[in-house]
């Protein structure tokens, strides 16, 4: 039965989705006099994006180059070179190395956000070009009571990952939790943090102290509010409205009806790419760890509305990428109610004392590389034919001083966590590889040789802890190397950890405007993508982190200058115009 229209919205652009990148472009557009819709299929806005670090991979931003970190324009370029091999032949990764830094300076001095720097953040891998810090920038926490009644649709932290809600940044925020119960110092910190959180739960039901990926949508929903752009939540898009090859707008549900919004000038997919789309993750197969044995971290509403949606208008979705996911190992936690909720281990695979084995016991990876490369490397090591899964390990030091997933660390309790059956403990490693179902022997024989090591510093198997960007990731006060410790003290514990990712990587074919191109390769009137609907400019590698939004802000903000019929960098206006 066809649903009725009851009513008409005419602006100049839709943006269909709302995280960083969606609301990068609506508030870019506003900036420019355009009059923006952004429609939200959940009931809460930012996607992805709240629940995410809040890292953007932008090299010679402002803030790196005010800080004397100047590098050569070509050494970015050297790096995604080696990185990504022919994809770095992609006409949008040159655009978005000249347009990101222009990004972040626009945002600075025209909207909320407010940048901090990463200057001290590495790309992923030593390969020619690669960078030891500087390339990256993050959001500087947000008071959200300046969003007013606002607050109250911002997609609040990913509770499995949070502290009673509250949101920890990475870094010195982060660093204080953990060394709480060895620094008074620290100890004071976190004790003034958590009585604020309470504060603000008891107040305004929710943390107001935002940080990371929630501080970065907050601020860019304070900057879209100030510029008149309209937010609607809980509006999935039906359809796109087309006149001939051109976009005009899309059909929207609302609870009273279907509502027709009418651009004049093009309409900017951003719905989050395909994490909970079964039939497209069953399509790459092993690539995604086994299909419909695929567990993601972004929000159980991304399902590739998106790029249906682009299909539907003659657009391709790009699926010739080295990776289509931007895979990340995930443990299952128990919910009350019989369900799991995805828990992205992200943090303490790196620290000392913990190692990752698979079910024949034997390690596979250093774990303090990506979580990108260590799924990677699980899927690689596991046979075919058999489910791809790994235990993560760790001896009672660091299980009390790191935590283990979703296990926090001391003074948490681990019982729970044993009681559910999310944590496996036992008194020696013999019996801990019996309640994993590990291969009988194997795990005290691959435990022992690297206890061995270890107690050195030393990794000659898989070299854990020479990279400057291992190093970062485990514990700066270790020695002689952050991330190794022997696993020595009882009781063990372990976690499984299963195939999973924090999104997508395959989208729909864009050119370096952001415009959607169709099955010729000719952009289709009208029709934006960005974030993670948009094909990465990446290929599907992952050679840094951030590599996800900070393209996807950029693009957003290219978008939204192209739709405002402004200059974009690296473009040639007359060229385009020959095209065109």
């Amino acid at each position: 039965m066809e649903r009725q229209i009851v009513r008409t919205i005419a602006c100049d652009v839709l943006v269909i989705g709302s995280g960083a990148s969606g609301l990068a472009a609506a508030v870019t557009a506003a900036h420019h006099g355009l009059k923006v819709v952004v429609a939200e299929k959940a009931p809460v806005f930012g996607g992805t994006s709240a629940w995410s670090g809040g890292w953007l991979w932008i090299p010679r931003n402002p803030l790196a180059r005010a800080a004397g970190i100047d590098e050569p324009p070509e050494a970015p370029m050297e790096y995604l070179l080696g990185e990504l091999g022919n994809r770095a032949r992609d006409p949008r990764l040159a655009v978005f190395l000249a347009n990101g830094p222009d990004m972040v300076s626009f945002f600075q001095d025209h909207t909320a956000i407010r940048w901090i720097d990463g200057n001290r953040i590495p790309d992923f891998h030593e390969t020619p070009g690669s960078g030891n810090g500087g390339r990256s920038v993050s959001v500087a926490p947000f008071d959200g009571r300046e969003l007013g009644k606002w607050i109250e649709k911002l997609r609040p932290p990913l509770d499995v990952i949070s502290l009673w809600g509250m949101g920890i940044a990475s870094g010195a925020d982060m660093g204080h939790f953990f060394r709480a119960t060895r620094s008074p110092g620290s100890a004071i910190y976190a004790w003034r943090r958590l009585a604020r959180h309470f504060r603000d739960l008891s107040l305004h039901r929710r943390g107001m102290q935002l940080v990371n990926g929630n501080a970065l949508v907050a601020r860019l929903m304070r900057s879209a509010l100030d510029l008149k752009v309209t937010l609607l939540d809980t509006t999935p898009a039906r359809q796109l409205l087309q006149d001939g090859d051109r976009v005009i707008g899309a059909r929207l549900a609302t609870s009273d009806g279907d509502v027709e919004v009418r651009t004049a000038r093009g309409v900017v997919l951003a719905t989050g790419g395909f994490p909970h789309d079964s039939e497209r993750l069953d399509a790459i197969g092993r690539q995604a760890g086994g299909g419909k044995g695929h567990y993601s971290a972004a929000p159980r509403t991304n399902t590739g509305d998106g790029l249906r949606l682009g299909e539907s208008a003659g657009a391709e979705v790009d699926n010739s990428l080295v990776s289509s996911i931007a895979l990340a190992p995930i443990s299952l936690v128990p919910q009350a109610d019989g369900s799991f909720a995805h828990f992205p281990h992200l943090v303490e695979r790196a620290k000392p004392g913990i190692v990752a084995v698979t079910a024949a016991g034997r390690r596979f990876v250093s774990e303090a590389d990506s979580y990108h490369d260590f799924m990677k490397a699980l899927i690689a090591a596991t046979p075919a034919g058999e489910p791809v899964m790994a235990w993560l390990i760790a001896d009672h030091r660091a299980q009390r001083r790191w935590g283990l997933g979703w296990s926090k660390p001391f003074p948490f309790p681990t019982g729970p966590a044993i009681r559910s059956g999310y944590l496996k403990c036992a008194g020696t490693l013999g019996e801990l590889a019996q309640a994993c179902g590990i291969l009988g022997g194997a795990l005290e024989e691959t435990v022992g040789a690297f206890n061995r090591h270890a107690a050195r510093g030393e990794d000659p198997e898989f070299h854990r802890g020479r990279s400057i960007y291992n190093r970062v990731q485990g514990d700066g006060d270790h020695r002689p190397n952050p991330s190794l410790a022997p696993l020595d003290k009882a009781p063990f514990y372990a976690v499984k950890i299963v195939p999973g990712s924090l999104g997508t990587f395959a989208g729909l074919k864009t050119d370096p405007e952001a415009r959607v191109l169709c099955e010729a390769g000719r952009p289709i009137p009208g029709l934006f993508a960005v974030g993670n609907d948009m094909a990465s400019v990446m290929g599907g590698n992952y050679p840094a982190g951030g590599i996800t939004l900070g393209p996807g802000m950029t693009f957003g903000y290219i978008a939204g200058r192209v739709l405002a019929g402004q200059p974009v960098r690296g473009i040639d206006i007359k060229e385009k115009e020959k095209a065109e």
